[in-house]
């Protein structure tokens, strides 16, 4: 699993050197900040759709564990229908060979 990042505040992204105040470097700030809302909102529109996904898996698994449920209750509950009972064969232990390997 890939590690969490911490929980704070988004930082933006420093230049390692300031540049001078001028309109390109306005303009270049702005397209960087523009790029990032992009994203940010991209990413939480992934994470809406996963959350749908996962909203619904496990509604999914709530139905499936309720029919189980019910299911092992009757189950349960049922009396054991005599003519369902394990019987033996003819077969007795003397006519099966077995091998004994301590002779080798």
């Amino acid at each position: 699993m890939r590690p969490h990042p911490s929980q704070s505040q988004i930082r933006p992204k420093i230049s390692t050197m300031p540049r001078q105040k001028t309109e390109a470097a306005a303009y270049l700030d702005i397209y960087k900040l523009v790029n990032e809302k992009t994203r940010l909102q991209q990413e939480l529109t992934t994470l809406a759709e996963r959350r749908d996904r996962i909203q619904s898996r496990l509604d999914v698994l709530d139905v499936e564990i309720t029919t189980l449920e019910q299911s092992a209750h009757q189950l349960r509950d049922a009396t054991p229908i005599e003519g369902e009972t394990v019987k033996p064969t003819k077969a007795s232990a003397s006519e099966f060979n077995t091998f004994d390997f301590s002779e080798y």
